[in-house]
């Protein structure tokens, strides 16, 4: 019964860890293969200017919130009682989403001025 059990544990923690790695990978995939066409058009031009660096603004809020996001996907189906788990989980998370979130529709935001602004969609 207890072997059962453990067993049952086990499926549930490795399908947690490919679930955590798997939604890792489509958030950091999800805006480039979105937005390349904006990503493309802001290094056609690099320049030092206040206007162009904003640009980028969204694509630094979506690296941080993957960077906050990283430790809560590693840590998936991991013990909470084992030294490796993050003992601020829960912030991580929060931060990790609200900074992806805020980057992602920002970054929406721009391809949709962009597509305006050029004539496209």
């Amino acid at each position: 019964m207890v072997g059962a059990r453990q067993a049952r544990l086990e499926a549930r923690r490795r399908q947690a860890r490919w679930l955590g790695a798997f939604g890792f990978l489509a958030a950091a995939v999800a805006p480039v293969a979105l937005f390349r066409h904006v990503v493309a058009m802001l290094a056609e031009q690099p320049k030092l200017e206040l206007h162009y660096m904003t640009g980028w603004l969204p694509w630094a809020l979506l690296a941080g919130g993957l960077a906050f996001l990283l430790p809560v996907a590693w840590s998936a189906g991991m013990n909470p009682e084992s030294r490796w788990f993050p003992r601020a989980r829960a912030a991580y998370a929060g931060w990790g989403i609200t900074l992806y979130l805020l980057g992602f529709l920002l970054a929406w935001q721009v391809a949709r001025i962009q597509g305006a602004a050029f004539g496209g969609a």
